[in-house]
């Protein structure tokens, strides 16, 4: 026999009436920048899940990067945690389709086949009965993709392997979408729940898992998809931020939001060859004004261009009569090429802990020079001389990860280090860990770079 999950928390976390249900969405995503065309679709979300006043300008960040995809998205894979009815794994509702106001998804039967014989995996209707976690998800999804099946699990006391095992039998192709619901941190002051929340979100974006279900209740599915993402090789982007303080008087108990797209970073898109020079003009300008106004003398520089606006990783590195000066960036992708440049600039004049910061007198003495990373895609090796012989000298960047461990050498390195095996040994050095190391829990990712660099300078 057929049944349907009936909506839950419809009338309490959003409008119970399909017209008032329709018209908020559609004026919450209507709020948030969408991608531009051509952007890659994300493979999977993470995103809050409460009531709609509170976190769903946050969740909209995420879900309109889906919007030009829908013709292509046809399955949703949603996980969230449990708030109710404690399970052991990840469980499977006992129904057919759920239902909200906006109407009825299907759940894809064969999917939920597919994970017969994984221990971890149980059914339970009471699990999702009145579960919320899940439930707001749809109505946003309903709205940016149209039709699709869905495969809800909710998760409980589950390993991370466990997690994302799951994951990678649902894993699927472009058809395919995974969606992490989780909040961060709760009833914290404001001030308190942001310092969570934000190291919490660097923890996401590079990688390290929750340790405490303080730092978000979805802590468990999180890790899971931590864990998947590294094995496919995906990049984590944050794309919304804040909490029920930023939308209401209360500050003194309130809970954290984020959002984050997970992309394939191999789907890029490079810079066109007869835009990248123009683009370096722009990207060296807005990094001197960004330093200079930082030194106390406010400078401007023209931030008019629409890709600005894109997601964009660079590092910008300063030289003084020949001689590095600083250098910071990011590893990824994860905000506003705009912001990006900015920060990383400051940074590099200012806290870069190898150098005294740079003062307003030396600015004109300096060498700017910014390079764009691309196409990070990551290694697959059987040992480190596999590694070492799949590197090409003068031409890839490498990103090196071990649990919190984490550095990267820009291709410009090589000419410093041009033997391979140095190159591989300083890398692990600069992550802090002994030149000798090795271990199979090594992650690798390479990536080229765009770099563009100012005249040196006269020196007077």
């Amino acid at each position: 026999m057929n049944t349907i999950r009936q909506a839950a928390v419809a009338g309490t976390f959003y409008e119970a009436s399909k017209e008032s249900l329709v018209r908020d969405v559609r004026d919450l995503l209507s709020q948030v920048k969408e991608p531009a065309e051509g952007t890659p679709c994300p493979k999977a979300l993470i995103v809050p899940h409460a009531g709609y006043l509170y976190s769903g300008s946050t969740a909209a960040a995420a879900y309109i990067t889906l919007r030009r995809h829908a013709a292509v998205i046809t399955r949703v894979v949603l996980l969230g945690p449990v708030h109710r009815v404690p399970v052991n794994g990840l469980a499977l509702p006992d129904a057919q389709a759920f239902a909200t106001p906006l109407g009825v998804i299907e759940i894809d039967q064969d999917a939920v086949r597919s994970l017969a014989g994984l221990p971890q995996v149980v059914v339970s209707g009471a699990a999702h009965q009145a579960e919320h976690s899940l439930e707001v998800q749809l109505p946003f999804l309903q709205n940016v993709l149209g039709s699709f099946k869905l495969v809800p699990l909710a998760v409980g006391n589950a390993s991370n392997g466990q997690v994302a095992e799951v994951l990678n039998r649902l894993w699927g192709g472009p058809e395919t979408v995974i969606v992490i619901s989780s909040d961060l941190s709760h009833f914290h002051k404001y001030d308190q729940a942001r310092q969570i929340d934000q190291e919490t979100v660097q923890r996401i974006l590079h990688g390290v898992p929750l340790y405490t279900y303080d730092q978000a209740c979805g802590a468990t599915p999180i890790n899971g998809m931590i864990l998947a993402a590294k094995q496919h090789g995906l990049i984590p982007s944050l794309v919304g931020f804040c909490n029920s303080g930023d939308k209401v008087a209360n500050r003194d108990s309130v809970v954290g939001y984020a959002s984050f797209t997970y992309t394939d970073p191999s789907t890029a898109k490079d810079v066109p060859l007869d835009d990248a020079v123009e683009r370096g003009k722009i990207m060296l300008s807005i990094a001197r004004a960004s330093i200079s106004t930082a030194l106390g003398n406010p400078c401007t520089a023209d931030e008019s261009a629409g890709w600005l606006q894109e997601r964009g990783a660079v590092f910008v590195t300063l030289h003084k009569n020949g001689k590095l000066r600083g250098c910071i960036g990011s590893f990824t992708p994860y905000r506003r090429l705009l912001e990006d440049i900015k920060a990383n600039a400051r940074a590099a004049a200012q806290l870069d802990r190898r150098f005294q910061p740079v003062t307003l007198a030396e600015l004109p003495e300096l060498q700017i020079e910014v390079s764009q990373l691309f196409q990070h895609k990551p290694l697959t090796f059987s040992s480190e001389a596999d590694a070492i012989g799949q590197l090409q000298g003068g031409v890839d960047g490498l990103i090196f990860e071990f649990n919190q461990h984490r550095s990267t050498f820009l291709p410009q390195v090589w000419e410093q280090l041009p033997d391979p095996r140095q190159f591989m040994a300083q890398l692990k050095i600069k992550a802090g860990l002994p030149q000798d190391f090795w271990s199979e829990s090594i992650r690798l990712l390479r990536y080229r770079v765009h770099k563009w660099a100012e005249k040196p300078a006269s020196g007077g």
